[in-house]
């Protein structure tokens, strides 16, 4: 019997490949990011995954860090001979921290679902 992939699995993975992408340079990539935060967030909803609130959360930190992040740049930046001091910059964490909680959040998922899989066979 063949197995058929759903459509929320495809853009699960997707999203999972964009994040490890983008993570290659989290500056420049980080719109490659954003897209697959919120494809996760998306195919873990669509699935009613039980971690999808998570998922949520961690998207809309990413959201909020990358709006400043270039709002900041448009600005020319913060500290040295910007107007801005670096206490700006605060603002910015909620994106490395929504990156590498999701990281840690699939890794836990992976996780629980080989256990599961384990005990049911």
């Amino acid at each position: 019997m063949e197995k058929k992939i759903s459509f929320h699995k495809v853009i699960f993975i997707l999203g999972v490949i964009a994040l490890i992408i983008g993570a290659i340079d989290p500056l420049e990539g980080s719109i490659i990011i954003l897209f697959g935060s919120g494809i996760i967030a998306l195919s873990t909803s669509l699935s009613k995954d039980k971690f999808r609130y998570y998922f949520l959360v961690l998207f809309i930190m990413i959201l909020f860090g990358f709006g400043f992040l270039f709002y900041f740049s448009s600005l020319g930046g913060f500290g040295g001979e910007s107007t801005l001091s670096w206490w700006w910059g605060i603002l910015i964490l909620p994106y490395p921290i929504g990156w590498l909680a999701t990281i840690i959040l699939l890794i836990i998922r992976a996780m629980r679902n080989k256990k599961l899989k384990k005990i049911m066979s």
